[in-house]
């Protein structure tokens, strides 16, 4: 497995999904080896990150240069890796792996880490965010807006960022003809890709959770009945939308508790100052998160950009949760699915606070709705079962019995 971030070095979900699937495939058997980039982390945190257990069935290469920033400029540049070429090249040798597992590729080599090593292994791409499409990888147009048009030279000096070259030579397209499966995390990330222009086919296939059954019986956190944020603090998750719904006293009704730190946590708290009905907890340990999701009216979802997927719902749906997502990116397909309600408006969230705030048994339905559409979903086995036919179906396309035989045997 190839990716820029995996804990500890790592800022968002995709590297915890990362580390969740190599986990789950090691406890199924399979050797695994991830390759990640320590300096991507270390230039944008400007530190080591705290040591954390790491599984010992799993093998970790952390590739560092010493030249900090500079190896991944060239990388984003150049659209290839350059300081760690020769590195990847011998870890990629011919007969080391089966399969070679290309997660978030932007900063680890680009798409020209897609040709390295053995051309028999089978080799899958999944897109944990838009990079393929979108040189910020949350087209998220200017900071300001969801994109609809390109405008990409603009939009990236927008973010202080230098434009990408490769990415007007036909470089990715060229390059994606090596890879045997492509995996989009829902429907609506599939669909996106394909609308701004990325012609191969992609699989679709979300994230999983272990699983773990409610809490039930707990204390609950926080004194008062309250709606939930779990997530990082930056403008595009748009708490600022929700925080208005929570003004007025106690006597209002429930309050809102926001789990996260960030960019934009600041700005939140001077929104917030002096509203008794909102509170800010800062970062908490994920083994603090079951308790809070469980306790909690619902979960608020209220993000402004396109996601690719939105762990955070199926986390809450888990713990028998309902939640209330905006009606934006992929948050419509998993709501579908049962266990939540859906805005596009304040006076359509406050309605939905309203109901979940006053109306227990309808909370209560909901959340049982949450915890068989995790069941039927997002459980591990479902999940892992998805990924491993999308292998087994690239293998064959592939004509590589090897690869097919050993899955056989270990179904």
């Amino acid at each position: 497995m190839l990716t820029t971030f995996y804990p500890p070095y790592n800022f968002g979900g995709d590297g915890i999904g990362i580390r969740r699937l190599a986990t789950a495939l090691a406890d199924r058997g399979h050797h695994i080896t991830v390759v990640h980039d320590r300096d991507a982390y270390t230039t944008q945190a400007g530190r080591e990150p705290a040591s954390i257990e790491m599984d010992p069935r799993i093998e970790v290469i952390g590739l560092a240069s010493g030249m900090g920033m500079l190896s991944n400029l060239l990388v984003h540049q150049l659209g290839r890796p350059v300081i760690h070429k020769a590195r990847l090249e011998e870890l990629l040798g011919p007969g080391r792996f089966d399969v070679i597992w290309h997660h978030n590729a932007s900063l680890v080599g680009g798409p020209g880490l897609f040709g390295l090593g053995d051309p028999n292994a089978v080799r899958i791409y999944e897109a944990h965010e838009h990079w393929l499409v979108c040189p910020t990888h949350v087209l998220w147009k200017e900071n300001r807006e969801v994109c609809e048009q390109r405008a990409c030279v603009r939009c990236q000096l927008s973010y202080r960022r230098p434009p990408q070259p490769w990415r007007w030579t036909g470089k990715l397209g060229r390059e994606a003809r090596h890879i045997d499966a492509f995996i989009a995390k829902s429907q609506f990330s599939r669909d996106k890709h394909r609308a701004f222009g990325f012609a191969p086919e992609m699989e679709v296939v979300p994230y999983f959770l272990p699983d773990m059954p409610p809490i039930t019986g707990q204390a609950a956190p926080h004194p008062r009945p309250y709606f939930l944020f779990v997530g990082r603090l930056e403008k595009i998750k748009g708490v600022q939308d929700i925080i208005p719904a929570f003004s007025g006293s106690a006597a209002d009704g429930p309050d809102l508790v926001v789990v996260g730190g960030g960019d934009y946590e600041a700005e939140l708290r001077a929104q917030g100052a002096g509203m008794d009905r909102v509170h800010f907890t800062g970062r908490l340990d994920p083994e603090a998160l079951p308790a809070w999701y469980s306790n909690a009216r619902a979960l608020i979802v209220p993000s402004l950009c396109y996601e690719t997927f939105g762990i955070i719902l199926i986390e809450a749906f888990r713990g028998g949760t309902p939640v209330i997502a905006r009606r934006l990116g992929p948050f419509p397909e998993i709501i579908a699915k049962g266990g939540g309600l859906l805005f596009e408006n304040e006076a359509e969230l406050r309605a939905a606070i309203a109901e979940l705030g006053t109306d227990p048994a309808r909370r209560d339905a909901l959340a049982r709705e949450a915890r068989i559409a995790y069941e039927k979903n997002w459980k591990e086995d479902i999940v892992i079962t998805e990924y491993l036919d999308v292998v087994r179906k690239a293998a064959r396309a592939k004509g590589n019995e090897h690869v097919i035989s050993v899955l056989e045997n270990r179904a």
